[in-house]
């Protein structure tokens, strides 16, 4: 066995980037992935040629470390664009619906005690309508229950997002799961290996030595940098001996957030046409708070005819447990109330609806973690190495505000790769 060992624990792209940084580095790496794929919670479908996204979908903004890999690959990019609509009181209309999301600017320079996001609410200075649409909005965008989000997380988020343009969105032409092909293509191109179907359930450890067991064999290393989801670490379905106590303490100040989401495939955008009162070709997003899912997304510019519903935090629980069969019917009764057709007409443009579940997916349970209010320094605490063996990442590990995302989890792969790196090893 190389001294010169590091085992990371996950193929989701944070655990790609430290190994692809670390195997670049001249370290042996080997990656363990329990599933039989690569990617994590990017997992990329194709149908007739078009990508659909069933985790991650959208390049937020432009950070640096993001776009200088995309830069790398050659893969192309397009920005979303279009028009928003809003279905209200049964009407259907052009509409800017960030109106009440105003409230949440004054969170950048919050300075007052961490509550949570519905308690900060309470005080604003705001109808109920706009308190209740500013809700909705926090808990659709970050995935989490406004009674446990932190503020001060959030004005941190804010701060960020201001930082990279995070009002603007992109696509990676061709399906996101092609930037995680092309890391483990760098690793395995450098010497690294990549190990499929390896549920890692134990990690014993002492200080410059890991065992990792999983249920066909014991590998060992000199450092681990683990990168499963905080849901799972949560759950305790990887055991450590001995249990790094600080770890856990900190993993139990964030959340684990819920979302559900699924993508409609049909034979034509009918939203472009049919609609005789108001055809919408430039669609882009479309708000329907009083239905279920209450946001929808086109992939305008790019021409298609899929159309994704989505429903983030407690709300999701309803749509939840719904097969891909269900959850058409349920989506083509919405659309069919707001574009004014007949269930009938919708069903019959439908050809197939995709989906998957992350909160019952025994590899993430859940689709991205939140800050919980009195948690803002948790984060950071997870960054920390454990007596310089054993390393955390993952997008609940970063420390920038940008929880939840691509970039983040990318970021903490590339932040636990130099820790790893600037450590001596013993010859």
């Amino acid at each position: 066995m190389s001294k010169k060992h590091v085992i990371v624990i996950g193929a989701g792209i944070a655990g790609l980037t430290a190994a692809r940084t670390l195997a670049e580095a001249g370290l042996r790496v080997t990656v363990a992935e329990a599933r039989s794929r690569i990617g994590g919670r990017i997992l990329t479908h194709r149908t007739g040629g078009e990508p659909i996204e069933l985790g991650a979908e959208f390049i937020h903004g432009r950070p640096p470390e993001l776009w200088a890999l995309i830069s790398k690959t050659g893969f192309e990019t397009y920005e979303r664009d279009g028009s928003q609509g809003c279905f209200q009181n049964g009407s259907l209309k052009p509409c800017n619906a960030e109106r009440a999301f105003h409230l949440l600017e004054g969170l950048e320079d919050f300075n007052g005690p961490d509550v949570s996001f519905s308690e900060y609410a309470s005080t604003l200075d705001a109808s109920e309508e706009e308190r209740a649409s500013v809700c909705s909005f926090v808990e659709g965008f970050n995935a989490a229950d406004a009674s446990q989000i932190s503020v001060a997380a959030l004005g941190a988020q804010q701060k960020a997002e201001d930082s990279i343009e995070g009002d603007r969105a992109f696509y990676l032409t061709g399906g996101y799961d092609r930037l995680a092909q092309y890391l483990a293509n760098r690793i395995v191109d450098f010497g690294g290996s990549i190990r499929l179907n390896s549920a890692v359930h134990e990690i014993r450890w002492t200080p410059g030595s890991v065992k990792v067991v999983d249920d066909k064999l014991t590998f060992s290393g000199q450092r681990a940098i683990i990168t499963i989801p905080l849901g799972v670490l949560q759950s305790g379905a990887l055991a450590f001996e001995p249990k790094p106590e600080a770890i856990f303490e900190a993993a139990a100040k964030l959340r684990m957030g819920h979302a559900t989401r699924f993508t409609l495939v049909f034979r034509e955008p009918f939203w472009t046409t049919l609609p005789r009162k108001s055809p919408m070709p430039d669609l882009n997003f479309l708000f329907s708070f009083e239905e279920m899912p209450p946001v929808w997304w086109t992939t305008h510019p790019h021409p298609t005819a899929l159309l994704t519903g989505w429903v983030g935090g407690p709300r999701s629980a309803a749509l939840a447990s719904l097969t891909p069969d269900e959850l058409a019917e349920q989506a083509c009764s919405t659309l069919a109330r707001i574009f004014s057709l007949k269930i009938k007409q919708v069903r019959q443009l439908l050809i197939e609806c995709h989906t998957h579940n992350w909160s019952a997916d025994p590899y993430a349970l859940g689709a991205y973690s939140y800050v919980a209010a009195g948690g803002i320094d948790a984060s950071r605490q997870l960054t920390e190495p454990v007596a310089n063996t054993l390393f955390f990442a993952g997008e609940h590990t970063d420390t920038t505000g940008h929880w939840g995302t691509v970039h983040a989890a990318m970021r903490s792969g590339l932040r636990a790769a130099q820790q790893v790196l600037h450590l001596p090893y013993k010859h």
